[in-house]
């Protein structure tokens, strides 16, 4: 699938088959989410790769944002280490995971896990380090649901683009 297609068509997968994700893909996934650009180069993500069944269904206990995790083949959590600008390094990183993912027919959804005693089960679950920031849990699967929906409507171009400065919506020629 070609990159633009794939951004247009990427849709948020709540409800997964349990068909399991080959490794070879799991790795391409790790791969893209690896090679996103992070601030000064400083690479202070890591990835812990979710397979085992009872994890994955205590963390969709825990995150109440996200129970599908529970029935999710695999996820991901993303953990930031004292990065300058963690959401953004981790929100570009996971990004590029969702689509190479969403690449090869796999679907996913972003998670957060905002309270802060989720965040400490979560942590203590996945023996993350006190210090390192959990980002998200992101379930990846095969999409249970065989129709496809045109996606969320978005706003117009011309409502959310300014050519030069705020508020001139007209494009210079």
């Amino acid at each position: 699938m070609d990159v633009y297609q794939c951004i247009r068509s990427r849709r948020t997968v709540r409800d997964y088959k349990p068909d399991p994700i080959p490794q070879e893909l799991i790795r391409k996934i790790l791969q893209a989410g690896r090679w996103a650009p992070s601030s000064s180069n400083t690479q202070k993500w890591y990835f812990i790769v979710i397979q085992d069944r009872d994890t994955l269904a205590t963390l969709g206990k825990i995150a109440t944002q996200g129970p599908f995790i529970g029935q999710a083949p695999m996820a991901i959590a993303v953990v930031m280490d004292d990065a300058p600008r963690p959401q953004l390094d981790a929100g570009r990183a996971l990004q590029q995971m969702e689509l190479m993912a969403w690449s090869e027919g796999v679907g996913m959804c972003f998670v957060g896990v905002r309270e802060a005693d989720q965040q400490k089960a979560v942590k203590e679950l996945l023996k993350i380090p006190e210090e390192m920031e959990l980002i998200t849990l992101l379930p990846f699967g095969y999409r249970a649901e065989s129709s496809k929906s045109a996606g969320t409507p978005r706003k117009a171009i011309e409502e959310i683009v300014h050519w030069d400065r705020f508020g001139e919506r007209v494009q210079p020629v």
